[in-house]
């Protein structure tokens, strides 16, 4: 089941996606859950399932505006360097564990809504990602137990603004800048991805491919950052974990390759499907 968060009419919605369309559940199910997070809040994934069965699409892709698949996450924490040959292009240490800073959530938009350029730098980089996002509550998990608290996945696009991120040794400035990022365009449940680590993960810039790599070469799998993260804070509803970019990104190229107004930049997850954003300059 793919499930989407979206703004049907200018009213925030939320429904499964299928091949004609969208069929918004939120109708019957939104007052008792108003958003995708709150759902996920109440374990009541399969309500969503239920109020779909046998319903018709009643809104078209192309006529709704996609929001990030969790609009008010409690934490978005990312994974840093989490492929050997980017760890490698960006000049980084291997360390012993992994690589965690965070996004605000101003940070993110939806799929086909601009991500923005800040007007203080022209760095600013792509970089596609897996994420993972938790549907239970979950704290001192095992590897073993990890995938057990897992909604579902989605693309995730960690747009860095590269001079700020390199100010110092932390990542967060140049990863908050408002609306740089992306998330979407839906999130695929978890039974329909029983293994994340065998997913082709390819991010292209108007249509040219720049990364290109299966989830089987993380250094740190998605049980491995969940059980990690899970040690350090409570994993709640709604979190978003983003878990680390390959190698191909426009920092480490000669000449370096930066997004730019006009731009279109696609982050393509097998299972998942396409989160595409036009890349415009802050008014």
């Amino acid at each position: 089941m793919k499930i989407a968060s979206y703004l049907l009419g200018g009213r925030p919605a939320y429904g499964v996606v299928t091949d004609g369309g969208l069929i918004t559940v939120s109708k019957g199910l939104g007052s008792k859950y108003a958003s995708l997070r709150a759902v996920l809040e109440a374990d009541a994934l399969e309500e969503i399932r239920a109020a779909a069965d046998g319903q018709a699409a009643d809104a078209k892709v192309e006529d709704v505006q996609f929001l990030p698949v969790i609009t008010d996450p409690t934490k978005i924490l990312c994974v840093g360097l989490n492929y050997e040959a980017h760890r490698i292009e960006a000049g980084r240490d291997k360390t012993e564990f992994p690589t965690i800073f965070v996004r605000f959530p101003t940070s993110q938009v939806g799929h086909n809504q601009p991500m923005i350029r800040t007007k203080v730098s022209d760095q600013y980089d792509y970089e596609g990602e897996l994420a993972i996002v938790i549907g239970k509550h979950g704290r001192y998990l095992s590897e073993d137990d990890a995938l057990s608290i897992v909604a579902g996945y989605t693309c995730f696009n960690d747009g860095s603004i590269r001079d700020w991120q390199r100010h110092t040794i932390q990542f967060t400035p140049g990863k908050n800048f408002p609306n740089s990022g992306a998330c979407g365009p839906w999130m695929t449940t978890a039974d329909e991805i029983p293994d994340p680590q065998d997913l082709v993960l390819e991010t292209r810039l108007n249509g040219e491919v720049v990364q290109h790599t299966n989830t089987d070469d993380m250094t740190y799998p998605v049980r491995e950052i969940i059980s990690y993260c899970s040690t350090f804070t409570d994993l709640m509803p709604g979190d978003v974990i983003p878990t680390g970019t390959p190698s191909g990104v426009g920092l480490a190229r000669t000449p370096q390759l930066w997004m730019k107004p006009g731009d279109v930049v696609e982050v393509d997850i097998s299972k998942i499907g396409i989160l595409r954003n036009p890349i415009e300059a802050e008014a």
